[in-house]
């Protein structure tokens, strides 16, 4: 009986510890060091997309915001139009989607 119970004080302690599987593939130590087929960094490509995707909701925020700026001028009643609100709720949406952008 007690040649069991050594081998079992043994093995008993070593089955609680993690194991780490053993064909683990080598995986990039970080993911901004993934690169594309072309050979640049993934992270990289996805900042400058990411830019020109910026660059152009701001124009078209500019472009929204004038037009607003001019619809309001033209108008003599103190009323905003349909069409002026709809204006400012895309200007609120291009301006959220540049800031989620921006904070990444």
């Amino acid at each position: 009986m007690k040649r069991l119970l050594l081998p079992a004080a043994i093995l008993i302690p070593l089955a609680l510890l993690p194991q780490q599987p053993l064909d683990r593939p080598h995986e990039p130590s970080k993911p901004s060091e993934a690169r594309l087929p072309n050979g640049k960094l993934q992270q990289d490509e996805i900042l400058k997309a990411d830019h020109e995707k910026t660059v152009r909701d701001a124009a078209q925020l500019i472009d929204l915001a004038e037009s607003l700026k001019q619809e309001i001028e033209k108008d003599d009643a103190h009323v905003l139009s349909i069409s002026s609100l709809k204006k400012t709720e895309e200007i609120e949406k291009l301006a959220k989607r540049i800031r989620a952008r921006l904070k990444h």
